[in-house]
């Protein structure tokens, strides 16, 4: 059934209270392979450019930060090249980490900016190399080229965002000897908003939000602490990919940033939802 006029109205009318709480503030996003809202991957992005813009538009500050491991993995199949994990972590060779650095930066940055961009001259691609923005050191010498992040130099993103522009995010970092090292996405995203003084931090996923019951979908949070968040994880209740997540909105809401998200972006407009309605949807961190 379509929407009437008046129903419209009433939609606009909700959203003005978090327009006007929002305006000016930063929202970091981090967009993943898993975050997929329409019939194809390309629908998935436009609705997801479109929630972007919008938030742009109505004078909220978004920085998109992406990862890109299944593109990563599909390359390096291609090439013949063997994917091989260790503890949910991609073991990083010097040829993997060259492929993760062909992918992220030369594949995905400007697919995204180029999605952000056909709504105007809004996006501009930035890799954690640039201007030193993501210092970073070895992880694990088993693991190779990953890296933890050391510090984040967010000169380059305040400077885009002063001139209303959108940061969109690959997420390689270098140490002070200009080493590449492929990044957790999760991570840098949590960091970046830490060093932004962000508003919120949101992770785009596959999953409606966080459940006490991982089997059970009744009991998915609506709304939780840090607190709590770090019983669920010793407990085992949150665990696998799921843990840079929550590491990093409870590391996030802990240094400053006021709330953290993790929401289904397979829900079209889902940005919009959370942002701007009344009853939102997902899991916040507080």
């Amino acid at each position: 059934m379509s929407a009437t006029a008046a129903d419209k109205a009433a939609v606009l009318v909700e959203a003005l209270p978090y327009i006007r709480r929002f305006a000016g503030q930063v929202v970091v996003v981090k967009y993943g392979g898993n975050a997929l809202a329409g019939a194809s991957e390309d629908d998935a992005l436009a609705l997801f450019a479109q929630d972007i813009v919008l938030m742009r538009q109505v004078g909220m500050r978004p920085v998109v930060v992406h990862g890109g491991g299944p593109q990563i993995s599909e390359l390096m199949t291609r090439l013949g090249k063997v994917t091989e994990f260790r503890n949910g972590l991609r073991v990083t060779d010097a040829e993997t980490v060259d492929i993760a650095r062909m992918v992220l930066v030369g594949q995905v940055n400007p697919q995204l900016v180029s999605a952000i961009n056909v709504h105007g001259p809004l996006a501009v691609g930035v890799s954690g190399e640039d201007a030193g923005l993501i210092r970073a050191t070895a992880r694990d010498p088993e693991l190779g080229f990953v890296g933890d992040v050391v510090a984040v130099n967010p000169g380059i993103l305040q400077g885009l965002l002063d001139e209303g522009f959108i940061p969109v995010v690959a997420t390689i970092g270098t140490d002070g000897a200009g080493q590449a090292f492929n990044i957790n996405a999760d991570t840098v995203a949590g960091r970046i908003a830490e060093a932004l003084g962000a508003e919120k931090l949101v992770y785009l996923t596959d999953i409606e939000g966080l459940r006490r019951v991982v089997d059970d979908a009744a009991s998915l949070i609506r709304q939780t602490t840090p607190d709590e968040l770090d019983a669920l994880m010793a407990d085992g209740t949150i665990a696998g990919g799921m843990i840079p997540k929550v590491e990093s909105c409870v590391a996030a809401v802990r240094s400053g940033v006021r709330r953290a998200h993790i929401l289904d972006g397979r829900i079209p407009h889902v940005l919009l939802l959370e942002f701007f309605t009344d009853e939102g949807i997902g899991t916040m961190v507080r």
